[in-house]
């Protein structure tokens, strides 16, 4: 094993000693002897299969077969969750075909971060992880299930999900993916003509057309934004079927891989005689083998707040510095949108993530010794599954990459390090995705712009105000003041004024998301200016150094100068009413910092 990858493992072990072990005596607490819903009175358990057919009713009341529950994210907006319209349907009937029964258990809210972005709606986004969680727990209240199988991909959703799912951790568990959309428009022309028209040379016409051409059909985004990252982690962390994070939807595969989750989920249970609980699969070992599978993708900054609360719901304590010592010597081994030219369809076809799996573990990068959904020890994932004559198999996966300008081998990678970096001043801290920044790029020092909403860039771009050196400070987003947004549009506006040859960067206490590209953009920083953090007392014209090759991230002030400022207090009413932003208030004063995993329970 890499002896950084293995210290970090004892450090994270022996940090959440007192935690980890709290948790495992209350799933062990939680867990019944006998099949759960025998301990349930006859009017309880009359309620809960009221509904159900004759033969699934008569299992329910013999007590003699799995009943999993089905906890489902689909709705219509989210094209990654149209797939899964039908899914409870398919797997009722399959669960039935092998003598078990699938109830569906609830739904749980999906917005979609591409809709939402600038606009009101965003500032909930970050906040639907948590009631997420909370609507899994919900569903799964009932206490009817021995098992649950969870259907989602897209930002907020899985981390939700998966917070949920380790609160019922006495429960095995399998996530289910549905696959990406066939690749479209390819995204550099995508964002090309996003430049184009925020310079006003292309028309409202030939930006929707362009946006159409690259979102156009059911399936994940293609990017390798927060979404295809949800799947990679999940994937390296055994809580998928081996290969299956990125099989397109609709096709014979993915069909039977969904029916394969359902009969395997009934192999996991009590009744089946291999109990395997999510809550004990899940250990540091697992954590630290999604944080690697994070950094060798150049995958998506929302992770680094994610994972901490997800390891939290499973009582592992992970921090920042967990992350930025991984990336020391986990090397950077995929090159997919927007850290390179290909997108996730193009990753899967030069070998996936069995090849992924495969190269990693030949580096002694990943803890191979772990449980999984399909059994223990990770070479399980080094399989890829296909139909041979109408029948599901997994066997071996390439043994070296079918495209190395998209996987590269551990031997000649990328990069010698992760693609993200954790970045550390008198500012605070913060994250930096450069994987997709380019070397001369990474470093800046400039005189500060300061903006408190988003939305003022705009105009100050359009008005030829920021045609210069500048480091663009967007303050007043953390988690506490407005819900931590995405600032996703920025980034055009940037972009172009980096292609007009200016040293441009972003600072902020906001989120940027997996889609951050080519502008050095210091996001997540904590404290946040809300709660006081020094980013409150920045003013337009300081210099600011941000270096993403050493982490610095520097306010050039006297210590002096600084003493005497006053922090600046923003009014953010109007941001904390309207579009339902009213109904959060309580969510948003309780949430953490985002180093804590911006949690608000």
């Amino acid at each position: 094993m890499n002896p950084t990858v293995q210290a970090v493992t004892e450090r994270i072990i022996a940090r959440s000693k007192v935690s980890r072990e709290a948790y495992l005596n209350k799933i062990e607490l939680a867990r019944s002897k006998k099949v759960t819903r025998a301990s349930l009175p006859c009017s309880n358990l009359a309620h809960g299969f009221a509904a159900c057919c004759a033969s699934d009713k008569q299992d329910l009341k013999n007590i003699l077969k799995s009943n999993i529950g089905i906890i489902n994210s689909y709705n219509d907006i989210l094209s990654a969750h149209k797939p899964y319209e039908f899914y409870p349907e398919q797997i009722r009937k399959k669960l039935h075909e092998i003598g078990a029964v699938g109830q569906m258990a609830g739904g749980v809210p999906a917005m979609c971060d591409g809709v939402t972005q600038g606009e009101p709606g965003m500032d909930l986004s970050l906040m639907s992880r948590d009631v997420i969680a909370m609507s899994v727990a919900i569903s799964l209240s009932h206490n009817l299930f021995d098992g649950a199988l969870y259907l989602g991909i897209c930002d907020k959703i899985v981390p939700g999900l998966f917070v949920g799912a380790l609160a019922f951790g006495h429960l095995p568990a399998i996530f289910v993916p549905a696959g990406p959309m066939p690749s479209g428009l390819p995204n550099k022309e995508k964002v090309r003509i996003r430049q184009l028209y925020s310079e006003g040379k292309a028309s409202h016409k030939d930006l929707l057309d362009s946006e159409s051409a690259s979102y156009h059909t059911s399936g994940t985004c293609t990017f390798y934004g927060t979404a295809n990252s949800n799947q990679m982690v999940m994937e390296l962390m055994g809580l998928h079927l081996p290969g299956s994070a990125f099989v397109p939807p609709d096709t014979a595969l993915r069909f039977a891989l969904t029916n394969a989750a359902a009969q395997q989920i009934t192999r996991l249970t009590e009744q089946a005689g291999n109990y395997k609980p999510i809550g004990q699969m899940v250990d540091e070992k697992v954590i630290v083998n999604g944080l690697v599978a994070l950094l060798a993708t150049g995958g998506s900054t929302n992770l680094t707040m994610h994972m901490v609360a997800m390891a939290k719901s499973a009582g592992i304590i992970i921090n920042w510095d967990d992350i930025s010592d991984l990336s020391t010597v986990v090397p950077l081994l995929c090159k997919i949108y927007p850290n390179g030219p290909m997108d996730i369809n193009a990753f899967q076809a030069a070998g996936g993530t069995p090849l992924l799996v495969r190269e990693l573990l030949k580096g002694e990068l990943l803890h191979e010794d772990v449980e999984t959904v399909v059994g223990r020890g990770l070479s399980h994932y080094t399989k890829q599954p296909v139909l041979e004559n109408g029948t599901l198999i997994f066997r071996e996966g390439a043994s070296q990459s079918l495209d190395k300008t998209v996987i590269a081998s551990i031997d000649k990678p990328f990069s010698p390090h992760g693609g993200l970096k954790v970045m550390s001043g008198n500012l605070g801290r913060a994250v930096m995705k450069t994987s997709a920044i380019a070397p001369e790029h990474q470093i800046i020092e400039a005189p500060a712009v300061i903006f408190n909403n988003q939305y003022d860039l705009e105009a100050e771009f359009q008005a030829g105000k920021l045609d210069k050196d500048c480091i663009v400070v967007v303050r007043f987003q953390g988690p506490k003041a407005i819900g931590m947004p995405e600032l996703h549009k920025l980034i055009t506006p940037l972009g172009v004024l980096q292609d007009r040859g200016y040293k441009v960067a972003l600072l902020t206490d906001g989120r940027l998301s997996g889609a951050s590209g080519k502008v050095p953009a210091a996001i997540h920083v904590t404290p946040e200016a809300y709660e006081g953090g020094l980013l409150s007392k920045v003013q337009t014209g300081d210099r600011i150094r941000v270096n993403g090759q050493t982490g610095e991230m520097i306010l050039l002030v006297s210590d002096d100068e600084i003493a005497k400022r006053q922090p600046y207090v923003c009014d953010l009413t109007a941001s904390h009413v309207g579009f339902g932003r009213e109904l959060f208030t309580a969510t948003r004063e309780n949430l953490t910092s985002a180093e804590e995993g911006a949690v608000s329970f």
